[in-house]
């Protein structure tokens, strides 16, 4: 989550993923939707997380990946 976190504050725009074998991470992409739902989070920071269940798939989504621009939830100047 810290690289994640590093993505959304745009640090670096490097792909974030993961391997979901078995569905093991399930629980924790149930927990981000629901963080969108109660709009904890932003679609668009979700997004930024792909999830494969094979090597493969991750890497070739890896591959196609376009970063979503990164909007300041904060402006320092005006607060």
């Amino acid at each position: 989550f810290e690289v994640l976190t590093w993505a959304q504050l745009g640090f670096h725009q490097k792909p974030c993923g993961l391997l979901n074998i078995e569905g093991f991470y399930d629980g924790l992409l149930s927990f981000l939707d629901h963080a969108i739902d109660e709009r904890f989070v932003k679609p668009e920071n979700r997004s930024m997380v792909i999830v494969a269940t094979s090597p493969d798939a991750l890497l070739e989504r890896f591959d196609g990946y376009v970063p979503s621009p990164v909007e300041k939830w904060i402006d320092h100047g005006t607060t």
